[in-house]
């Protein structure tokens, strides 16, 4: 199953020839970028846009891998800060990102461009793909039949145990709720607060949202429950210090609910 995987993999990038990857951080395009880089040697360069959206681990992850592996690799600007309708965090933000993306990416490398979407994408409302549609981007997992499950079995495969293992996590804009104007300073917050549950509390999943009846703060089933206990009071009073001193009020803790910031009319 495994070579059935790589050989549609490897031919679905033999079509496409030069390619530029956008590499956001994750698993799946991180996971294709190093793939490509040894399928297609020469042929391929490693686009990772810097933005305030984009959490600090994720550009320390692409740098390391690149630096690594001997990756091409090349950091813009997407410009989505500068576009004033994805800032005013409409309910197809996506594809206001995605087209600045898909544009900086094409004003800078020649070639096609691909991404990291796979088919567990496809069932979910994702207007990013209806910008790569506009800028003829290909998703090599996509052609090749492979999910994210699959996506992950291929990380393990080729010894990326760290990619295996990561959980997902959109862009850091996702944490706002629709119609909430996406701001630099809140993302840097999120960020912060995200990386001091997962550091300190050992949360598999954890979103930060800004709402509009206040800032709650989504974990697994598990962290959830140590979060109530005694022993993470010191926990529970430096992250209210941190929210009330950017603004934000006491956090609320609530169960993960996947994409519960999107409010689709």
């Amino acid at each position: 199953m495994i070579e059935a995987m790589i050989t549609a993999l490897g031919a679905a990038l033999d079509r496409l020839g030069p390619v530029a990857i956008a590499v956001s951080g994750g698993v799946d395009s991180m996971t294709l970028a190093w793939f490509a880089h040894r399928h297609l040697p020469g042929q391929v360069t490693q686009v990772h846009a810097l933005s305030p959206a984009v959490p600090a681990a994720a550009t320390s992850r692409v740098r390391a891998y690149a630096e690594r592996e001997g990756w091409r690799l090349r950091l813009i600007d997407a410009g989505e800060f500068s576009d004033p309708t994805y800032r005013a965090n409409p309910v197809d933000r996506c594809f206001h990102c995605k087209r600045n993306l898909y544009g900086a990416v094409l004003a800078q490398v020649a070639g096609r461009v691909a991404s990291g979407t796979n088919l567990d994408d496809l069932g979910d409302y994702r207007p990013g793909l209806l910008a790569a549609r506009r800028f003829s981007v290909r998703h090599p997992y996509v052609e090749a039949g492979i999910d994210k499950a699959a996506v992950r079995m291929l990380a393990a495969h080729f010894g990326l145990h760290d990619l295996a293992a990561l959980p997902a996590s959109p862009c850091l804009s996702s944490r706002v709720e629709t119609g909430i104007r996406i701001e630099a300073s809140d993302l840097a917050f999120i960020d912060r607060v995200e990386t001091l549950l997962r550091t300190e509390l050992a949360a598999a999943v954890v979103r930060c949202r800004r709402r509009h009846d206040g800032l709650a703060i989504e974990l697994d089933e598990a962290a959830l429950g140590r979060v109530g206990l005694a022993e993470s009071a010191g926990l529970r009073a430096r992250l209210e210090a941190m929210c009330q001193t950017g603004g934000f009020g006491v956090p609320r803790y609530e169960a993960y609910r996947r994409g519960s910031a999107f409010l689709r009319p």
